[in-house]
This record gives structure tokens, C-alpha cells and sequence, in this order.
């Protein structure tokens, strides 16, 4: 079965056809984090989604060059610096360095390429592009010094966000980052810089400024992945007015089509409601970590949902997501016990067992792939406890599951024992081995306090995390 997904461009499904097929290679760009702050859970959903495309398809065969960006120069850095009285880069290097630890907690692959918009070679080839814009008349410098792009020049801007421009007439200029679709205009590409700005500024042609947010990703993809790019990913905030201005500024430069798919992940909601701080239903992964969760259970409980569809975030829903992977952790654990060694060269793959990857394949349905791999946790449960799965079999069954897990990326943390459970571990083999089963009983009440549970096997105590 094909890769289909959805393109927010045309609003179809759509056989997923890569520009290099031959290679297999995939040129991959994602939004990364705007860093004056920490992110927050529902940036890290997109992130999720995005690491899950780029682990099934490199699942499928294919070799995933994926850029992230981080914006490090904008409106929100600017401000919050200045409001700290902080040079720019002091302000955001320990959010910089806060993502990148977020990123390790929640097992998101790092992308080969993190550039950040403040970088010289990056600011030079903003420069370059909106040079090349004034030049073909897609692009003036107006009377505030600012150098802007021209959508009227450019048919097709509207056409990602499904905007009727006819209807929908420019009203002005816009010289900050963010606006809203009923407030089209002509976008900053140069911001001239004012007392507002303090000490963050770069020349150029136009006079002493900035870069405007959009022509930053424009740039930086265009630097890393060339003029045309397989898939470029995103919020679905993200859609207007970012990406409609990335797609108008890249293909006025380049006169090819910058992006094949795009997609778009749904909004995340808190408890049934958009999340605020003023709500008090905003949080941090750090947040949720504080509250008892580890990253791998956040990981899930971003994932499980498609990113077509928004996703309801709750605490009971955690709650859901540990159990959920304490039952894949006790079923693995199951058939670890009863499975033979495997012979030299035996595939690892059941032919019969690929319904996950097929759900994959259908526009990243997580749903569907999960509702599959546990029918099989369920089926293989049912045979072990009617003694009808032979330790072959279970072994195929682990082969199975370490593959599609490279996909999910939720096996258990690796952990060191706690030197006390150890002492009442071995305390209480000597127990069993003289036979002090009432001791032996009360010692795994107490590891059990501790948080771990023991299971006798035959080949001795086993200790998991409760």
C-alpha cells in the first residue's frame, strides 16, 4: 500500500511521491519554536507529529533530511529581552537549551539541521532574496523605511489558506509578525529599525533593520534543502499568514514550486478549552513532568491521536496513556519469558501482522495503527493463557513489536535500580532459596511500597515498574 497524506494545499489525500524517488530521499521542513519562552505542550504536538512522519517514512525505505528552525530574532525575542534588560542572544539561549533538552525527554529525533534565523550566512541570504524581490517588483521600501512585499503582484497568495482575495482586499501595510487573515496587507520582509529594537539590528541596502518572521523560513529552507521541498510541516496557525508568505517570497525568487505537502496539525486543547494562562489550563512539558509524568507517557498521550483532528488534552487522559503502556510493557514482558532463542537469519517480520504499518500509510492514522497493534497484544494474551503460542511464535511477535516501536518510540526507561530494592531483592532470594515464604511474601510487599513489583520466572526474580 502507498503513503497517502492529506495536503493542505489541494485539501486532498494524496499518493505521496517524493521529488527524488530513485534515491528515496525526502527533504523535510518543520517550524521549530520561537524561543522567548519554554514550550509549551501544545507546540510540542506538532513536533510529535512530526517526528512520527519522519520515523514512518524512514520505516517505508525512506532517507528523511529534516530541517527545524529556531526563531531566535523576532517580536516577542526583541520585547521580552529588553523588558529583562538583556542582550538578545543571552535572552534566548536558555530556552534554546531548554528545547533541546525537551526535545531528548519526549524521544523526538533530532533534525539533521536546527538553524537559527540570527545565524550571518542566513541574515546574508535575506538580504539576497528580498534584494531579488525589489528587483522583479515583488517587494518596495515604503516611506517608514521598511521594505514589504507586494501581494498583489503574486497570484496565487491565497491560495494555501483558501482565501477568497477578491473579497478580501489589502487594507494596508503590515510591519508586525503576526496578523489576523481578515487583516490582509502587504507583509514587512525588512523591518527599519526604531528605539524599539534597542540594540538587535543588521545593515543592509535599506538601512540598518531586521528580517520580518516569514522571510526567515523562507531563507533557511531554502539555504539547507535547496528551492523545492518534498513536505514542510506545521501548526495549522502556522497556515496563515506564515506559510501563505513563505510560499509567496520562496517562488518569486526561485520560479518553482517551493513545497509539494504541506501539512498541518490540529489545534490541542486543555480540558475542552483553548489553552491560556489566564485560564490557568496552560502548561509546559515541564509542567506536566512536575505533576509524576515521565516523557515517554506525554509522548503518548500527544501522539495517540491523529493530527488531522484536534486533541483534547486532561489528566485523566495521562492517566489513560500510563496504563495504556503498562499494558504493551507487561504484554512485551510476557513474551520475553516465553520466547525461544532465534535462529541465525531469521527475519524478524510476521507477513501476517502488518496492519499498523497499512494504518500508517493512510495519512499517519496513529488511531487506527494503535487500535491494530492492541487487537494484537489482545490475540497473543488470549493464546499465552491458553498455552497455544509457541515460543517461536512470541519471539516473531517481539521482532515485530521492536519494529513498529522504532516508529512509536515508547519502550520503557532504561532504569537504575535503587540500591534499597536491590538489598531486599537479594534479601528476599535468600528467603525463597531457604524456603521463608511468608518472608519472601513480606518482602515483596515492601519492594512493592518502593514502587517496583518482583515476578518469579524460572529464570529468577524479575523487577518492573509499578
Amino acid at each position: 500500500m502507498a503513503t497517502r497524506l492529506f495536503n493542505t494545499y489541494s485539501r486532498q489525500l494524496e499518493e505521496f511521491q517524493p521529488l527524488a524517488p530513485a534515491s528515496h530521499g525526502v527533504k523535510l521542513y518543520t517550524c521549530g519554536p520561537t524561543v522567548y519562552s519554554y514550550a509549551h505542550i501544545g507546540n510540542f504536538r506538532a513536533y510529535l507529529f512530526e517526528d512520527l512522519l519522519q520515523r514512518h517514512l524512514e520505516a517505508r525505505g525512506y532517507h528523511v533530511h529534516r530541517v527545524m528552525n529556531l526563531t531566535d530574532v523576532d517580536d516577542k525575542t526583541i520585547r521580552n529581552s529588553r523588558q529583562q534588560n538583556m542582550a538578545l542572544a543571552d535572552f534566548t539561549a536558555p530556552f534554546k537549551k531548554a528545547f533541546f533538552e525537551d526535545l531528548t525527554v519526549l524521544r523526538i529525533k533530532p533534525a539533521a539541521e536546527f538553524p537559527e534565523a540570527t545565524a550571518p550566512q542566513f541574515i546574508a541570504r535575506m538580504i539576497e532574496m528580498i534584494g531579488v524581490l525589489i528587483e522583479r517588483n515583488y517587494a518596495y521600501q515604503a516611506e517608514d523605511g521598511s521594505v514589504y512585499y507586494r501581494i498583489k503582484e503574486f497570484p496565487n497568495y491565497g491560495k494555501l489558506a483558501h482565501l477568497d482575495l477578491e473579497n478580501l482586499r489589502p487594507t494596508g501595510r503590515i510591519r508586525n509578525d503576526e496578523y489576523e487573515k481578515e487583516n490582509v496587507g502587504d507583509f514587512a520582509l525588512w523591518k527599519a529599525w526604531d528605539e524599539a529594537d534597542g540594540d538587535v539590528g543588521w545593515d543592509s541596502p535599506w538601512g540598518r533593520g531586521r528580517p520580518g518572521w516569514h522571510i526567515e523560513c523562507s531563507a533557511m529552507a531554502g539555504a539547507l534543502l535547496g528551492d523545492e521541498i518534498d513536505i514542510h510541516c506545521g501548526g495549522e496557525d502556522n497556515i496563515f499568514p506564515h506559510h501563505e508568505a513563505e510560499i509567496a517570497q520562496s517562488e518569486a525568487v526561485t520560479g518553482k514550486r517551493f513545497v509539494r505537502y504541506w501539512m498541518h496539525c490540529k489545534h490541542l486543547m486543555v480540558d475542552g478549552q483553548k489553552m491560556s494562562k489566564s485560564l490557568g489550563n496552560f502548561y509546559t512539558l515541564r509542567d506536566v513532568l512536575a505533576k509524576g509524568y515521565t516523557g515517554r507517557e506525554v509522548r503518548y498521550a500527544l501522539l495517540r491521536v491523529n493530527y488531522g483532528l484536534p486533541l483534547n488534552f486532561t489528566f485523566e487522559g495521562m492517566a489513560d496513556a500510563r496504563a495504556s503502556l503498562r499494558r504493551l510493557d507487561a504484554w512485551v514482558s510476557r513474551l520475553t519469558d516465553h520466547a525461544a532463542p532465534a535462529p541465525t537469519g531469521e527475519p524478524h517480520a510476521l507477513a501476517d501482522h502488518d496492519r499498523f504499518e497499512q494504518a500508517m500509510d493512510d495519512d499517519l492514522n496513529i488511531s487506527g495503527a494503535l487500535g491494530q497493534l492492541f487487537e494484537i497484544v489482545r490475540e497473543s494474551n488470549l493464546l499465552l493463557d491458553k498455552g497455544e503460542l509457541s515460543p517461536a511464535h512470541a519471539r516473531q511477535l517481539l521482532g515485530w513489536w521492536n519494529r513498529i516501536n522504532a516508529t512509536l518510540a515508547v519502550e520503557p526507561d532504561a532504569e537504575e535500580t535503587p540500591a534499597e530494592v536491590s538489598r531486599l531483592l537479594d534479601e528476599r532470594a535468600g528467603a525463597r532459596k531457604d524456603k521463608d515464604f511468608r518472608r519472601s511474601d513480606e518482602l515483596r510487599d515492601a519492594i512493592a511500597a518502593l514502587g517496583w513489583a518482583v515476578k518469579d520466572t524460572k529464570d529468577g526474580q524479575k523487577l518492573t515498574r509499578l
